[in-house]
């Protein structure tokens, strides 16, 4: 790892819920291109092992505990990206969960807790990372969105919900704030996870819906990985796609072709 010659080279970025899953690949990806990167989630010991092979590897890395559903926690984020790494220019909100239950079954509380982990986290993030990026030229801004946006999945109301607005808000941003600040949201399908096999809990008989969804991805026919859209993220922040802003990029090996 040469930190720097990369693509992020100088760069800082906040990747929330990057202690595992899709996170923890698009922290690792940045920091191989350069980036210096804040980890954060709520389980200390798989943060520091994520921090640590980024270290090892030769790169620099920081992990924050917190929930970053609260706002305070966004606060402490980013003060600890200006404090260790001396500002921001990169931020990813990554952070979700799922919500589970039909419309009739979801208890109020965890349609409040899924919106607030899912989207409020996300605009808080964003409300305190831009004016950092302001002191630093511009920025780039990363939403982790999902197909949820625009496919229904089995009682997941308050999941695909979050998802959609994140669209929505992801596109104000890059109006109200361009061309200083690029906003653009990721919207993976099914990658191979625990966060996917979290989600399965929503049926009878998780390992059959996990080779059902296989088989529905009719053109790759395999689930993604982490790398997958941790590739697709740095293509995103980086100045290979300096026009692109606004956007939604869906990578999800086809799987909205099969309906």
């Amino acid at each position: 790892m040469d930190v720097t010659t990369g693509k992020l080279s100088g760069k800082a970025a906040i990747i929330t819920g990057s202690t595992s899953g899709m996170g923890k690949g698009i922290a690792e990806r940045f920091a191989g291109e350069g980036a210096a990167v804040v980890i954060t989630g709520r389980d200390e010991r798989r943060g520091n092992q994520v921090v640590g092979g980024i270290r090892d590897a030769g790169g620099r890395a920081v992990f924050v505990r917190g929930d970053v559903s609260q706002f305070e926690t966004n606060q402490l984020l980013v003060n600890v990206a200006v404090e260790k790494f001396g500002g921001v220019d990169i931020i990813v909100p990554n952070a979700g969960m799922l919500g589970i239950g039909s419309v009739t079954e979801l208890p109020v509380e965890t349609w409040h807790r899924t919106l607030d982990t899912n989207l409020s986290a996300a605009f808080y993030l964003i409300k305190l990372g831009i004016p950092e990026m302001h002191k630093r030229g511009g920025g780039v801004i990363l939403v982790n969105g999902s197909i949820a946006a625009w496919k229904e999945f089995p009682a997941h109301p308050a999941y695909c919900a979050s998802k959609a607005a994140l669209v929505a808000l992801v596109k104000q941003v890059a109006l109200d704030y361009g061309p200083m600040i690029r906003a653009n949201i990721l919207c993976p399908g099914q990658v191979d996870t625990p966060f996917l096999w979290e989600s399965t809990k929503a049926f009878p008989n998780p390992e059959e819906v996990v080779a059902q969804v296989v088989e529905e991805h009719l053109v790759m026919k395999r689930l993604g990985t982490p790398e997958d859209i941790a590739n697709a993220a740095l293509f995103l922040v980086s100045d290979d796609s300096s026009w692109i802003t606004g956007a939604s990029l869906v990578v999800d090996g086809g799987r909205i072709l099969g309906g």
